[in-house]
């Protein structure tokens, strides 16, 4: 299959959730441009009611002037006519009384209105503008949460589509190596018993053992699709969760907040009006009643929803994303099946403490909001702040002066106010994220309990029949060879002498991490054992790999990590490229920045930018999974950013500790576009759903057993070169086709120290055989996405050491003639001693030969394997190890 037509699949997969995606976009941006437009309508609706206010004010006032006038010409009118029945004059007195009485009211109406509404209206639009942009910032930051959850289930189905492609590729490798099988099985029944020669009988052993690789490689690439399906399944559950709380309660929860003292604002205006007009005018009661009725229907939530109404297409909740299964596959739910039981089981407990934290957290919140929201609801609607209906009649003859203090005492209550709203708006941003995270925690743990459920039912049912099957146990790494040291030391330096392109300490400390800790609470946070770690760090400078066959703390491991780049001097990153990194940071465009980070670490040596590149693609890994183990992007970059990147000045560290955090966040969540990928630079990449790694995994089968084959042990080889050879580096041999070479001791798993023509250097194994019928090294190993120089030599006790002879002449003078028969000794012994197929157990892998290799391929690995049969071995505790329920657990 060719990477055009993967590509071609995956858009077609991909077209729906592009398209989904750009609707949600154009939806969220409607939304956000429908809340500016409404924020516009209650300020020209404030403002055109400030306006009638007091323009009526203008008008009462002038009323109230004239209504004085016309009382007291009256009432000199009177005066004269003392005459007039005291009947009379008394109704005159009552009417001019009424009337001084109407006059003082509609000039404490006017004043009123001039003055006490106007500034309240004044006030609320002020206040509408500034809870418009808090809740526009919530809005956006949700809005981004949204798009965040969707973007990372897009990468969660790439990656599933990637990893189903590479199963359905090697379940295609099978199938043929079936067919081939079949055809060799009719052939050698034709020939029938007594007509099967030697060669027929190779040829059968060449294809069951082919049949043993090609059936180990679907296992594997099974197992990494599974996981990918199961993390693809657990993002699409979250994010439809996040969809669901958004549409149906943050949106919600966003206008009520643009909305937040919008309509008591009016509703007290209003009311305080309409108490002086019914003072005023009882003869208006009709038309009072109704305007009241009005004024007192306000209704927030009612308006909301009409809102809501009015701009379905905007506000809807979207169509649920929909699993799409990769070319056929079946699997549509989480499957818990035994090589992943373990790890689920794990992250479902992780989960349900995680969800019961987060639950808690939640309602706490939830319990200050509300106490806020009342706090802040009765100081908008304070006496002083917005007058009572009952306005005094006497408003206007208040003394001069005598305002200063209520001003005051309003200036203070408002920056109160406002206070209590800054408070009340981080509440709900809390609430908001803290909600919003705890639903997609409870979308994963429901889906999660029924999966495990489902497989507890079935591994508990009687009916089902006991079967033989092997399985697979990690063993522990050979011991290296060459002495170097590994902390506190020049990365450089030792990537050179050892051949490890990753450290070993790196490889295998985030292998196991990725196996047992991404969800992990506190990782790289919390402090392991300080004990731990040191014996940790010990093992791995004696050249073992502790973490291969024994159950250690995930948060010892992670302390290993750190202390290991900590150590490293120089740093990871260059000192010379301190000062030009940060100034990086000072650019706000994210993408700009991106840009300029790559064209300076682009400068750094091919050796760092491989290292660089698997360590920020395992810490964007465990971003990923923030919601469960709380480490987003920014909590790892103040983890690791002081180990990472250091100035020569001490003393400047802490000042610059901000810009260094800033950096390392953005490298983690820009890795992709900063590091180079495969393709333009070769080397071992990080690998988002890890096994056990295939070198280090052994068969184990119900019934046989196995030897363990090992070299004679003595102190030198005798070895003759295959194929020619061009150094690489002034550390390692050029040699040619034929040319005897003396080994001294193994550097690694992939090169010896050795000697040609009395010159001593690196020698390649696969291109050499050893002489004196030792074992060619010239055998198969296979490696999953990951550079085999990175690994140890085995120990010197298993794989022995011949004494040193000097070369004879026969062998150099018949070197073709000796190379064949050497090989064919070789395959004749490994095949005899090859354990049968007994039963339904596989047995251990056997070496093959391999063609000549080309010097651009010199970096890959192939290795002796020897491998011992062994029981499954039995977990010592509900640890992380890699033992009990783990990946390679037989079933009964």
């Amino acid at each position: 299959m060719t990477s055009h037509g993967k590509l071609r699949r995956e858009k077609g997969s991909l077209a729906e959730y592009e398209s989904q995606m750009k609707d949600l976009r154009a939806q969220l941006t409607d939304q956000i441009k429908i809340l500016d437009s409404q924020v516009e309508v209650k300020q020209q609706q404030l403002s055109d009611l400030s306006e009638f206010l007091r323009r009526r004010g203008d008008i009462e006032s002038e009323y109230a002037r004239a209504l004085d006038k016309l009382t007291e010409r009256f009432t000199h009118k009177t005066k004269k006519k003392e005459q007039w029945g005291q009947s009379v004059c008394q109704v005159w007195s009552v009417l001019l009384t009424q009337t001084r009485l109407e006059s003082r009211e509609h000039a404490a109406l006017g004043d009123t209105c001039c003055n006490t509404l106007t500034q309240r209206l004044a006030h609320g639009t002020e206040d509408t503008h500034r809870l418009h942009k808090r809740s526009k910032e919530v809005g956006i930051q949700m809005q981004d949460e949204l798009l965040k959850v969707t973007t990372e289930l897009q990468t969660a189905l790439k990656t599933y589509n990637q990893y189903h492609t590479d199963c359905l590729i090697a379940e295609g490798k099978l199938k043929e190596a079936e067919r081939l099988e079949e055809r060799h099985t009719g052939k050698s029944a034709e020939l029938g018993p007594g007509q099967l020669g030697g060669q027929r009988r190779s040829s059968v052993k060449k294809m069951e053992r082919l049949m043993e690789k090609r059936h180990g490689r679907v296992q594997e690439t099974q197992l990494k699709c599974t996981k990918a399906r199961n993390d693809y399944l657990l993002n699409l559950a979250g994010a439809n969760a996040a969809m669901n709380k958004y549409y149906l309660q943050d949106v919600s929860t966003l206008i009520d907040c643009c909305d937040l003292g919008f309509h008591l604002s009016v509703e007290r205006v209003m009311k305080c009006y309409l108490a002086s007009r019914w003072r005023i005018q009882k003869t208006e009661e009709t038309g009072l009643k109704q305007l009241e009725t009005a004024v007192t229907s306000l209704d927030q939530s009612g308006d909301r929803d009409a809102l809501l109404q009015q701009h379905d297409a905007a506000f809807c909740l979207p169509f649920r994303f929909n699993y799409h299964p990769h070319e056929g596959d079946q699997v549509c739910e989480v499957s818990a099946e035994s090589q992943v039981r373990y790890e689920l089981e794990t992250r479902f407990q992780q989960l349900q403490s995680r969800l019961a934290a987060v639950t808690l957290e939640t309602e706490e919140i939830s319990k200050t909001l509300k106490a806020t929201l009342a706090a802040l609801l009765d100081t908008m609607c304070d006496s002083d702040c917005n007058p009572s209906p009952d306005v005094p009649s006497n408003l206007s003859h208040e003394p001069p002066g005598g305002g200063t203090l209520p001003k005051l005492t309003l200036a203070k209550r408002r920056a109160n106010q406002q206070e209590t709203e800054t408070y009340y708006f981080t509440k709900v941003k809390e609430f908001l994220t803290s909600s919003s995270l705890a639903s997609k925690l409870q979308a994963k743990h429901d889906i999660l309990q029924d999966a495990i459920q489902k497989a507890e039912a079935v591994d508990s049912d009687p009916s089902r029949m006991q079967c033989a099957r092997s399985v697979r146990v990690r063993k522990s790494r050979p011991v290296s060879q060459f002495c170097h040291t590994l902390f506190n030391t020049d990365i450089l330096s030792y990537i050179e002498s050892s051949g490890q392109q990753i450290p070993v300490v790196v490889e295998s400390c985030i292998r196991f991490i990725n196996l047992h800790g991404l969800h992990h609470e506190g990782i790289f946070r919390v402090p392991g054992s300080q004990r731990e770690v040191n014996l940790l760090r010990d093992a791995f400078e004696r050249g073992e790999d502790p973490l291969s066959d024994s159950e250690c703390d995930l948060d010892s491991v992670a302390g290993v990590l750190k202390l290991y780049f900590r150590g490293l001097e120089p740093p990871l990153f260059p000192y010379d490229s301190y000062t030009q990194l940060l100034e990086c940071v000072q650019i706000e465009e994210e993408v700009e920045k991106a840009v300029q980070i790559k064209t300076i670490v682009s400068t750094f040596p091919r050796p760092l930018l491989i290292v660089m590149r698997y360590l920020f693609a395992f810490l964007n890994h465990v971003s990923q999974y923030s919601d469960e183990n709380m480490m987003q992007p920014y909590n790892l970059a103040v983890c690791f950013g002081p180990s990472l990147l250091r100035g020569m000045d001490s003393d400047d560290a802490v000042a610059r500790q901000p810009q260094v955090n800033d950096l390392v966040k953005t490298m983690i969540l820009q890795h992709d576009s900063i590091f180079p990928s495969q393709s333009e630079l070769p080397g071992p990449v990080y690998e988002k759903h890890m096994t056990l790694e295939q070198e280090y995994c052994e068969p184990i089968t119900e019934e046989g057993d196995g030897e363990t084959e090992h070299l004679p042990s003595e102190d030198e080889w005798e070895a003759v070169a295959m194929f020619d050879y061009v150094a690489r580096s002034p550390a390692e041999l050029s040699f040619k086709q034929g040319e005897p070479l003396i080994l001294h001791s193994k550097a690694s798993s992939d090169w010896w120290r050795g000697e040609v023509g009395g010159v001593k250097g690196l020698i390649p194994h696969k291109y050499i055989s050893v002489l004196e019928g030792c074992f060619c090294v010239c055998l198969h190993r296979m490696r999953v996405n990951s550079d085999s120089a990175s690994l140890p030599g085995r120990q010197r006790g298993s794989e022995g050491s011949p004494s040193r002879k000097p070369p004879t002449s026969p062998a150099t003078r018949h070197l073709p003639e000796m190379i064949n028969r050497q090989m064919n000794s070789v395959f004749k012994e490994l095949l005899s001693r090859q354990p049968p197929l007994q039963g339904s157990g596989i047995t251990a892998p056997v070496a093959t030969a391999a063609p000549a290799p080309s010097s651009s391929s010199s970096s890959s690995s192939l290795s002796t394997s020897s491998s011992v049969p062994q029981a499954a071995p039995v977990a010592k505790k509900a640890g992380f190890g890699l033992r009990g329920r783990a990946l390679f657990r037989p079933v009964d």
